[in-house]
């Protein structure tokens, strides 16, 4: 997979790309990463790529034309002709583990971080890009959201975690969170390990194991429940 990022903001992106499970993915060369400073495609002498809004009002805009100099140069260089074009914004629709899973079978993937108030509407109009909002609250800018989407998509390609069925068991895979986990020492500060799991029956702990996560998800996401029962798929 080939994941490009574009930004007015390149240094917030570099060390948590080198750290961890994606920087395994990429030493495996299963993923490659390109990082794209939107100033660099600027018209503007002094590199600017935002200005006031039309209408006046507060906050600043992102100018159309070094994001359309950026996304045209990307696609041409890597002969890309249907991009997976993706926006970073709280506007966008709820991000979630399924479309994790969908775009981790994509060839290549392409952010767009936003920042200030925005970009000009006539990129969204132009380029009809899928949006994404990571939750219901507002960041500074579209650089940390790319984050969590990119390491989200990164551990479900297949080789990058040693045991891709740990993910498949990961909270929100099959609408549903994850159960407890323990490990030792056995008894800490008297609080001792569920004596089913040190019984050695894997047929019981798989089963309390699926207890507890649906017990978990009733008590704190309900809602997944009724979205799960909704799906005869899941």
């Amino acid at each position: 997979m080939k994941i490009h990022i574009i930004t007015a903001f390149p240094n917030l992106l570099s060390g948590p790309l080198d750290e961890s499970i994606i920087k395994r993915g990429r030493d495996k060369k299963l993923v490659e990463i390109f990082i794209y400073d939107l100033r660099q495609y600027s018209s503007d002498k002094h590199h600017r790529v935002d200005d006031y809004p039309y209408g006046g009002g507060p906050g600043m805009i992102i100018k159309p034309e070094p994001i359309f100099r950026c996304i045209e140069s990307v696609l041409e260089t890597h002969n890309i002709y249907k991009p997976n074009l993706i926006y970073l914004t709280p506007q966008g629709k709820k991000y979630t583990q399924v479309r994790a899973i969908d775009f981790s079978k994509k060839d290549h993937l392409i952010f767009l971080c936003g920042h200030y108030k925005g970009v000009d509407e006539r990129v969204r109009e132009y380029w009809k890009m899928e949006e994404i909002s990571i939750g219901d609250y507002v960041l500074t800018g579209g650089e940390l959201p790319s984050l969590v989407v990119i390491d989200s998509v990164i551990r479900l390609i297949p080789g990058v975690l040693s045991d891709l069925d740990s993910a498949k068991s990961d909270s929100f895979y099959q609408n549903i969170l994850d159960c407890p986990y323990y490990t030792r020492p056995e008894i800490f500060r008297g609080m001792a390990v569920p004596e089913v799991l040190l019984s050695g029956h894997h047929a019981k702990i798989e089963k309390w194991r699926k207890n507890e996560a649906l017990k978990r998800t009733l008590q704190t996401r309900p809602d997944l429940i009724d979205s799960r029962n909704g799906n005869e798929d899941t």
